[in-house]
């Protein structure tokens, strides 16, 4: 491995007021999803197959707020935003507002690879996924019992951030949204800058009160304290502080520089994140 490149990989589990006694089954989704990207980067492949696989993990776990078990708009539905993107070259692809779709973040690296567009909403997206042969699902097979039955919130957004051998960073953010939320609404998870950013400084995914997280444009402004000269645990303190101070809101982010060290930080009661750096040795923390 080519000297001072340290791979590294980071996934949340959304932020929120998790009870005590859920953590420890969330702790080991963000385990399994963050070895599920590791095991990428370990047999040489891309940040961005990584940041994909980590994302597509949490999507398929029921106990998280994305794909499977999204939590529930006004109307009983299921509408989940999600992106993706790669910092070497700023390419990004997202989608909004999606019903039908079991994992939005893969629909959301083929609007990136198709290139034409980066972000589709709502029948359009479909309509995309369509064209390109997209495989579907029935809304209802993404609604789980205990959420149908409680509609209930369950607690934000899901997201990974890699580094791989080669020192390229990517990330990947998916989400269900809030609970009860308007039918149309879009978070802050598609939005390339707010929930979603990777340059040549660093990677962020964002968890939390979306519209906040919006108005501050937060991936964005926590790579920008990155490109000042904070390390990254600083710049994602610095950039909640940014948060709270001109919003009041309430909110998570996980971060890797472009060297390969990590940082998170939030201000909500608790958020599950798992990270391996390059000793290899999976941590948690909440």
């Amino acid at each position: 491995m080519t000297p001072n490149l340290y791979p590294a990989i980071i996934v949340h589990g959304g932020a929120g007021r998790i009870r005590a006694e859920e953590m420890p089954s969330r702790l080991d989704g963000c385990q399994d999803a963050a070895l599920a990207g590791w095991k990428i980067i370990q047999q040489g492949g891309s940040a961005l197959d990584a940041a994909e696989a980590a994302a597509v993990a949490l999507e398929d776990n029921p106990l998280f707020n994305a794909g499977t078990g999204s939590t529930l708009n006004r109307l009983g539905q299921v509408e989940m935003d999600a992106a993706i993107m790669e910092g070497e070259t700023l390419r990004a692809g997202a989608v909004a507002v999606v019903q039908g779709i079991k994992n939005p973040v893969k629909l959301a690296r083929r609007v990136m690879e198709d290139g034409r567009h980066l972000l589709f909403a709502g029948e359009g997206a479909l309509l995309f996924a369509r064209q390109i042969g997209f495989p579907e699902c029935s809304p209802e097979s993404l609604i789980i019992e205990s959420e149908r039955k409680r509609w209930q919130e369950k607690h934000g957004t899901v997201g990974c951030v890699a580094r791989d051998a080669e020192g390229k960073i990517a990330v990947a953010t998916s989400t269900g949204g809030i609970l009860n939320k308007l039918p149309g609404r879009v978070g802050d998870s598609p939005l390339i800058g707010c929930g979603t950013y990777a340059n040549d400084y660093g990677g962020v995914s964002c968890t939390g009160q979306g519209e906040a997280i919006v108005r501050i444009v937060m991936a964005k402004t926590a790579l920008d304290f990155l490109k000042e000269g904070a390390e990254p645990r600083a710049a994602a303190h610095q950039a909640i502080a940014v948060l709270a101070q001109k919003t009041g809101g309430t909110a998570g982010l996980i971060i890797i520089d472009r060297r390969g060290n990590i940082g998170y930080a939030r201000n909500t009661e608790r958020m599950p994140v798992g990270f391996i750096r390059s000793d290899g040795q999976v941590h948690l923390d909440s």
